[in-house]
């Protein structure tokens, strides 16, 4: 759900699942997670309107979640439908 912070600035809070199988040693392994992620100011009204459970190619950095946290969050700097 598209918000804006306290400066007006468009931001959307989702959580990303990732699933694929990773080499590793010579052995498959599947590799599965999610985690938290943000997309601010212009590309969270795309990201806002994609479609849920799609498939999507990210590009981004991770940040704590705050300044004092241990948590990370992926900032969505663009991304593609794959």
């Amino acid at each position: 759900m598209l918000r804006y912070t306290p400066a007006g600035l468009p931001i959307v809070n989702a959580v990303l699942q990732h699933r694929s199988q990773q080499m590793e040693a010579g052995i498959a392994r599947l590799t599965e997670f999610e985690i938290a992620a943000v997309a601010a100011g212009e590309i969270s009204s795309r990201f806002s309107q994609a479609a849920l459970g799609g498939m999507y190619e990210f590009r981004g950095f991770l940040a704590k979640k705050s300044r004092n946290s241990k948590s990370l969050v992926f900032h969505i700097i663009d991304f593609r439908a794959v």
